[in-house]
């Protein structure tokens, strides 16, 4: 995929010496460490920054951002790395702050269910520190991502179909500004009528509006009982019948992920299972024993009556681990297809009600394709994903898949859904900002960047075309 990045100037000498002098060992210039900071899992080529700082807290972010913004240079946040759209590439050079060293579990408040956390701590870490509390932090996009990025992408993965997003998960945040100021979003109340939500204004922004450096986020108990099943149909269309129907009868299923047949087969060999080679349904059941019992026996039905076959359970917490590492491998697991390709992503998110219709055009769309493409997705809230595997250095392979990509994200916009359920914009998905949002919200979001980043200083180049 070719984007043409602009030249810009080499760092002031100055800005530098200052970083250079007030953060030693945590600054850094050397090309490796750079291009470590300019590449995610896209296809998008790598754009190095032209330095990166690690930052310990929300003082030194903002002292930073305030050397930086004296000498007109761009500042891009980092986290864990594992973004597909090229958020973090620094398209314009300047400086990255990675905020990977902060990530201290600042509090826990298990008796009003919320915890206050660094942005650099992962979501496998924060679970593991609730291990002996009877919660857990259920937003769960398969990487370990970090939770300031997680809220700066506004993710979201296999269980929102029942705890929601990132959105729906964080009650407040520190955010430094661009001009070095710091700020306080929200608060732990569950709800609140006072002034404008900037919370949900920063969650999604992708670092171009602040820079999070400390998150305040929603808490559940971890369910009495929790069931997990896998089941294997005829077709993807019988498979998304399945699905409908779970989430239209209001069955309260913590995840249904769908896996197309040439997923299954890639996950088979890179995780070493040994599931039915056809499309086919991951289910998870949280609740009491009885309430689990009667959702898993109700989904088992409505499965058989799609053809659904082979309805197996997995009820010891090592089988369900397995199970579902297995699903969190499926990207990887697909890159296997073609060795040495890199994934072209899509990502939409329809209505339920047209998820088979979306699905089912795009299948059409595969099937006239030259390059292997695997689909699978978190179907239960309607969002699915092509992995079209590529050689970046082949301008045919390329362009069928900014022709795959754009088809499908024509088709869900027309849907009345969107370019991309949690996956962002970044660089990849600005030509679609205008189609599904229209001059006026974009002209919005224009507003809200320059009253908030007037200089453009602020991962610039993301989000707005």
């Amino acid at each position: 995929m070719n984007h043409p990045y602009p030249s810009h100037p080499p760092l002031p000498d100055a800005l530098v010496e200052a970083l250079s002098e007030r953060f030693g060992a945590s600054f850094s210039v050397s090309q490796a460490m750079r291009d470590q900071h300019g590449r995610d899992e896209s296809v998008h080529p790598t754009a190095a920054p032209d330095a990166v700082v690690f930052a310990k807290s929300t003082e030194e972010v903002a002292e930073i951002v305030r050397l930086c913004r004296e000498y007109r240079v761009p500042i891009i946040p980092f986290g864990a790395g594992s973004s597909v759209e090229g958020h973090f590439l620094a398209i314009h050079g300047g400086v990255c702050i990675d905020l990977s060293r902060m990530n201290r579990v600042v509090a826990i408040h298990a008796e009003d269910l919320d915890a206050t956390v660094q942005p650099g701590v992962t979501r496998k870490q924060l679970n593991a520190e609730l291990h002996d509390t009877g919660l857990f932090f259920p937003i769960d996009p398969g990487a370990d991502a970090s939770l300031g990025g997680m809220a700066a992408t506004r993710a979201s993965g296999t269980n929102a179909v029942r705890y929601g997003t990132m959105r729906e998960n964080v009650l407040g945040m520190t955010v430094v500004l661009a001009d070095g100021r710091i700020i306080r979003t929200g608060g732990r109340a569950k709800k609140s009528s006072a002034g404008y939500d900037l919370t949900r204004l920063f969650i999604g922004s992708e670092g171009t509006l602040g820079i999070i450096t400390e998150l305040t986020v929603k808490l559940y108990p971890v369910p009495e009982a929790i069931s997990s099943a896998v089941c294997a149909f005829p077709s993807v269309d019988a498979a998304v019948g399945t699905v409908i129907q779970t989430i239209q009868i209001g069955v309260p299923v913590a995840r249904i992920e769908l896996l197309d047949a040439l997923t299954i087969s890639a996950v088979n060999r890179y995780s070493k299972t040994s599931l039915k080679e056809a499309p086919t349904l991951f289910f998870e059941f949280h609740g009491s024993p009885a309430g689990v019992e009667e959702q898993a026996t109700l989904v088992q039905e409505l499965a058989a009556s799609h053809g659904g076959m082979n309805f197996e359970w997995a009820t010891r917490p090592e089988d369900r681990t397995r199970l579902w590492q297995a699903r969190h491998d499926a990207y990887f697991a697909c890159l296997q297809l073609k060795p040495g390709s890199r994934a072209f992503p899509t990502d939409v998110c329809v209505p339920i009600s047209r998820l088979a219709e979306c699905i089912r055009a795009t299948n059409a769309d595969i099937a006239r394709s030259t390059i292997p493409i695997p689909l699978f997705g978190h179907v239960g809230d309607g969002n699915f994903h092509l992995v079209v595997l590529i050689d970046p250095a082949n301008p045919q392979e390329v362009a069928e898949a900014e022709k795959i990509n754009h088809a499908v994200v024509e088709r869900a916009l027309a849907m009345e859904g969107t370019c991309t359920g949690e996956h962002g914009i970044g660089i990849g998905k600005q030509k679609f900002l205008l189609a599904e949002h229209g001059e006026g919200a974009v002209d919005v979001m224009r507003a809200l960047k320059q009253a908030l980043d007037p200089e453009n200083l602020l991962n610039p180049g993301k989000i707005l075309p």
